[in-house]
């Protein structure tokens, strides 16, 4: 008797992903079900997904990484889930590793991804990216993702972990300004974690874990190497730092102001 194959969800979170939702979409047709969570996007990403005969929808507000992702994953019908940001493409030698993984009976119960990052269409072999590896394909039932982080997320798992021998495709480049954008996003959200966490902004990690950053990419981990690429990745990664260090310290101050706000109030009443 023929074992039932076992199905799989493909998960993705979108906002402003015209130019890129549209092949990871075609790289996980392949999936038995494609559910994409909009955070409302205003350039056509939306109405573009209501078109795709295959893909359920579902517009909902962004808060954070962690909680958009753990939202979206309760989504899914199927135990067996991979998935994917926008940017990300599943090639046909991963595709086939994916299934072969899932209708393996020994498998773990989440794996690893190796991506490979790609600078708009040419690819970006170091700047600190080449050990890069993320959960993608998991089983439902056995993670949650963990409430310590809302940036750079990641799960806790229930049993043991894998790595994928394929990589995954990672547009993480698109042009100056997008990719400006999300480092001082991230900045600004890692600040988020450290105030939560009591760290303290000091004008010594301003200066210092930037330019750190910078020098440990690009020269350590071997930015130097791919060009004029690695510069402007490397600057805008330590650029990330620089917003989080500005954004503590902006956090910290308003949190003074709060008490002496209260105080006048009381002495009013």
């Amino acid at each position: 008797m023929e074992l039932q194959r076992k199905k799989v969800t493909a998960l993705i979170i979108t906002y402003n992903e015209i130019g890129y939702i549209e092949n990871c979409l075609k790289s996980v047709e392949f999936a038995d079900e494609i559910i994409v969570v909009d955070s409302y996007s205003t350039d056509g990403t939306y109405e573009y997904l209501l078109t795709q005969q295959k893909v359920k929808v579902i517009q909902h507000p962004f808060k954070n990484y962690t909680a958009q992702k753990a939202y979206t994953l309760k989504q899914a019908t199927n135990d067996w889930v991979l998935f994917l940001d926008a940017d990300e493409v599943v090639t046909p030698q991963l595709q086939e590793e994916i299934l072969e993984t899932v209708n393996d009976n020994k498998q773990h119960v989440a794996y690893w991804f190796r991506r490979k990052f790609m600078f708009q269409q040419r690819r970006l072999r170091f700047s600190g990216w080449q050990t890069d590896k993320n959960y993608r394909l998991f089983r439902k039932s056995k993670v949650q993702f963990t409430d310590k982080r809302i940036v750079h997320e990641t799960l806790d798992v229930d049993g043991t972990s894998g790595i994928l021998k394929s990589k995954l495709t990672h547009y993480c480049y698109r042009d100056y300004a997008n990719y400006k954008h999300k480092m001082l996003l991230y900045g600004r959200m890692k600040a988020k974690e450290d105030f939560q966490r009591k760290k303290h902004f000091t004008i010594a990690l301003l200066v210092i874990k930037p330019l750190y950053k910078f020098i440990y990419n690009y020269l350590i981990r071997l930015g130097i190497f791919d060009g004029i690429k690695g510069i402007i990745v490397c600057y805008l990664n330590a650029l990330g730092d620089w917003e989080r260090y500005i954004e503590l310290r902006r956090l910290e101050r308003q949190e003074r102001k709060v008490p002496a706000i209260n105080t006048v109030h009381q002495h009013t009443n």
